[in-house]
Order: structure tokens, then C-alpha cells, then sequence
């Protein structure tokens, strides 16, 4: 197999990018916007020692899990790459992979994994649009293969209320800036650079309200951060009365808000200041710590509580947790430790060292806060046996 090679494939699987997988001469062949089952007639664009990556020039069988995509601007758009994919095979292929990266990565066979699905479609309530050089006026995504500016009138995954202010023309980017967020929820809606702070609600009754900041990262599904919420409350419940709480990179402390009620203690760590602003709003308490500081500083700086934690939820970035972060957790005593996770590869990893450390997965759930993408978040839930406390 070589550049420039035409040749027919079986996709088996999607990959943990949202590329159909097949296998061929020993090696992977993957391409993009294929499906399960799919059998495809490809060219060969790049050729690697162990992988190839093709691009489709017929769909000579098609799976019977594709559907036709409903976007105009499908594949030109890089906001989404699975909408060629119905919903129910789109959250089986999540799990898969989850279990796969689990497997592969760590060693480590899952227990059965929960699967929350979200709403296919207007879901998102936090977008980030670029604007064009040249002409401001004119709004979008980020095209999939030229770094130019798709112009957008809509967006079918957008919160209602993004999708009216887009048809509308309503959408004004801050000065200076080439790409900017907005956020949508209910009755409001904020736009960074001009009315970018505001006050939403979470939760059925509603349970808790939190200042954000359009221009402060929060989560892009409220649908399902609410569902996650409800899940890891019922952790904190079970997890030691009348011991701490520990939200490791808490953003605007939307889990130390959602569980003010459960912990008397807390401790809030957040390296962005303006994050961390917001977090001492929503959670205010005399008897609440929050550090502004990258975990490593926090590690070292921090004043140990008299107690274990009775629940530590940490939701890192990408990358996952750091050396230093992992090491701190594996000396630690932690009746339960929530791990919120947007990388299963890294989730994976970082499972790994955890349970070497004598933690135990006791729960693995996968919240869908991305349809019709291939981005996967997880909760993984892990509590250290009796004889491993320190």
C-alpha cells in the first residue's frame, strides 16, 4: 500500500477521532466521514510505517448505520464529523472506544459503563465563533480544511437561542478579537465583549444558580452537566459525612456550588483568577479555601486539612492530570475520588498509576455533552480500600 493507491476497505470501527478504522496489509487504513460497516472505495493521501489515512471516492456498500447528514455545511464546517452516523450507533461507537482506551492504555478491564445520552440536536449552549479577517461582520466556525472562516446563518446543534441570534445577524464580535463565545440558556444570552457576564440556573427545582462569564470556559451542554451533577451528588452522599470536599480545577465551582449542602469543608482549586473569581461568588464560604494556583503550586502551598476528604472531584484539561498531581493522589486519603474527563487516552492513563496506588475503579459512566461530534467525557469513580488509607 502506497500514496496515491485506490483500493476498496471494510471500515470495522471508529477511532478515538471519529475516523472509520480498517485493517489491510498489517496495517490501519483510516478515513474520515465512514461509518461501521461501511465499504468504501478509497485513495491512499498519506502512508506511515504501522497507518494510512484515506480519503473516500465512493461508497460502494453503506453501513447500516449512515444516515444522510442533515447540515448544508457538513464537511465543510469543522465543527462536526459525525452527523453522517445515526444517534444510537454514534453512542455505541463512545463506549467502545471509552472501553477500548481503558484496555489498551491502562490494563484495565471496565466495569459496565453508564451511558447518558444527551438531546441529538440543539444542545449546545456555549459556542465559540470566529469572525473573518477583513470583514468583521461576517461570522462562523473554522473550515475543516482551509483555515478560512465558514460564514454561518445557523447551526442545528446551537441552543435555540444561538440559532435565533445567528439568523437574526444579531451576533457581534468583540472588538479586537478574532474568535469569541457566546453562551445560551433559557431567557439568557451572553456574548463576550459586550454583555459577557450573567447569572443561569441548574438543576429541576431550579437547584442551584452561578454567575458565568461568556469569556470564562463552563460547560457546553447544560442538559448534561445537570445529569452529571445529579450523579455525583449521589457520590457525595455516600462519600463520609462531616469530611471535606476537594474540586481540583474548578472552574466557576459548579460542583462545589451544586454540593454546598453536603460539605461544611471545602477546598476550590483554579489557576484561571477570573474563573476562580466567579467560584468564591457562586460558592462563597467563611470555611471554604480557594487557591489560584497551577496543582503543582497547589500541592506544594497548600495547608492539609485535620481529615481526609471525603469526596475529591478533579476535572482536568486534556492532557489529564500531571506527574506531580498523580503523585499527590496516590499518597493522599480519599474515602471517594470523582474523575470528570474530556480524553479517554489520558483518563486511561492516569487510571492506571491510580489504581497501582491502591484506588479502585468502581464506576465508569459516558456523557454524551458532544452529539454528532467524536468528543467523549466520562466520569470515572474510585474509592481506596480500608487497608490502603493513610
Amino acid at each position: 500500500m502506497a500514496k496515491g493507491d485506490i483500493a476498496a476497505f471494510r471500515i470495522e470501527e471508529l477511532s478515538a477521532g471519529g475516523s472509520g478504522l480498517a485493517r489491510a496489509d498489517g496495517r490501519f487504513v483510516f478515513a474520515d466521514y465512514t461509518a461501521p460497516g461501511d465499504l468504501v472505495k478509497l485513495i491512499i493521501k498519506d502512508e506511515q510505517k504501522g497507518w494510512a489515512k484515506g480519503v473516500i471516492l465512493e461508497i460502494l456498500e453503506p453501513s447500516m448505520f449512515r444516515i444522510e447528514a442533515p447540515c448544508p455545511l457538513y464537511g465543510k464546517c469543522g465543527g462536526c464529523n459525525l452527523q453522517h452516523i445515526n444517534y444510537e450507533a454514534q453512542l455505541a461507537a463512545k463506549e467502545d472506544i471509552l472501553k477500548a482506551s481503558f484496555s489498551r492504555i491502562g490494563g484495565i478491564e471496565t466495569p459496565a459503563i453508564s451511558v447518558r445520552a444527551s438531546i441529538p440536536w440543539d444542545y449546545r449552549n456555549r459556542v465559540q465563533f470566529h469572525c473573518q479577517s477583513g470583514n468583521r461582520k461576517i461570522i462562523g466556525f473554522m473550515g475543516k480544511k482551509a483555515r478560512t472562516v465558514i460564514p454561518l446563518n445557523d447551526c442545528s446543534a446551537s441552543d435555540p437561542g444561538i440559532r435565533k441570534a445567528l439568523s437574526g445577524n444579531i451576533i457581534v464580535p468583540p472588538p479586537h478579537k478574532d474568535r469569541f463565545n457566546v453562551y445560551s440558556k433559557d431567557d439568557i444570552f451572553l456574548s463576550e465583549g459586550t454583555n459577557s457576564r450573567g447569572r443561569i440556573t441548574l438543576g429541576s427545582n431550579p437547584e442551584i444558580s452561578l454567575n458565568i462569564d461568556a469569556g470564562v470556559f463552563f460547560q457546553s451542554n447544560a442538559r448534561m452537566l445537570e445529569l452529571l451533577l445529579e450523579d455525583i451528588k449521589v457520590l457525595a452522599k455516600k462519600s463520609g459525612s462531616g469530611l471535606p470536599l476537594g474540586d481540583i480545577y474548578c472552574g466557576v465551582g459548579t460542583f462545589a456550588a451544586f454540593l454546598r449542602s453536603e460539605f461544611d469543608e471545602a477546598e476550590l482549586v483554579e489557576e484561571n483568577k477570573t474563573a476562580l473569581a466567579l467560584a468564591k461568588e457562586n460558592t462563597g464560604s467563611l470555611s471554604y479555601r480557594y487557591y489560584g494556583l497551577k496543582t503543582d503550586d497547589w500541592i506544594k502551598h497548600r495547608k492539609p486539612f485535620a481529615k481526609p476528604w471525603g469526596l475529591m472531584i478533579v476535572d482536568p484539561p486534556r492532557t489529564g492530570l500531571g506527574n506531580a498531581m498523580r503523585q499527590f493522589l496516590a499518597q493522599s486519603s480519599i474515602k471517594t475520588l470523582a474523575y470528570v474527563s474530556c480524553d479517554p487516552a489520558t483518563l486511561a492513563r492516569d487510571s492506571k498509576d491510580l489504581i497501582a496506588a491502591g484506588f479502585e475503579l468502581k464506576e465508569l459512566g459516558l456523557y454524551d455533552f458532544y452529539p454528532q461530534t467524536s468528543h467523549i467525557e466520562s466520569l470515572a469513580v474510585f474509592v481506596r480500600a480500608a487497608k490502603n488509607e493513610k
